[in-house]
């Protein structure tokens, strides 16, 4: 059964498969990694990080999606807000000192998510995201650029981040309005 994309929850799907494969890449996911993905939409991302990992725990709100995802063996699916999701508990529930967080977040909510995430650093090993490009320009921007600001700030304290990838409006179904890219973050210590 074909999933409509729903306007409330953001969703623009990937669908460019040299695109997911250079995601992947530059994630570099290993056998065993504990990786949590945020927003699996249609698993475009999500299958093949769990053909190299083995088992991925997955957050989806959208509950149609979530219903799909139980079906696969491999997933742990939490069917919740991101925003109330209790990463440090994931972490204990997954046996992890570290976790991995990966996903193509709603770009309507982007900044809030990265904001809690900040509140579970110490159990985050790495983040890899798909965002908006103007929100990465933003994050990896230089004191005294246009760029520069609070969302620069607030992340560059705690994060050392790198812009690894551009992805364009029609690697996505439907296609959003906006380019997008895909975000390295490393917790400093």
């Amino acid at each position: 059964m074909k999933h409509i994309a729903r306007k409330r929850f953001g969703q623009h799907f990937l669908s460019d498969r040299s695109i997911i494969e250079d995601i992947v890449h530059a994630i570099a996911p290993q056998p065993g990694d504990p990786m949590v993905e945020i927003g699996p939409g249609l698993a475009a991302l999500t299958q093949p990080l769990v053909e190299r990992l083995g088992r991925l725990t997955v957050i989806e709100l959208d509950r149609d999606l979530a219903l799909r995802l139980r079906l696969h063996p491999q997933l742990d699916v939490i069917e919740s807000d991101v925003l109330k999701v209790d990463f440090t508990q994931v972490a204990q529930a997954l046996a992890a000192i570290k976790i991995r967080v990966v996903g193509n977040l709603p770009y309507n909510i982007s900044t809030p998510i990265l904001f809690h995430l900040l509140e579970h650093v110490d159990v985050i090993a790495d983040q890899h995201f798909m965002l908006q490009k103007e929100v990465i320009d933003r994050m990896v921007a230089r004191p005294c650029t246009s760029d520069y600001g609070r969302l620069s700030v607030m992340l560059q304290w705690r994060y050392a981040m790198e812009n690894v990838l551009f992805v364009p409006p029609e690697s996505f179904e439907p296609p959003p309005r906006v380019d997008s890219a895909v975000v390295r973050m490393v917790p400093r210590a």
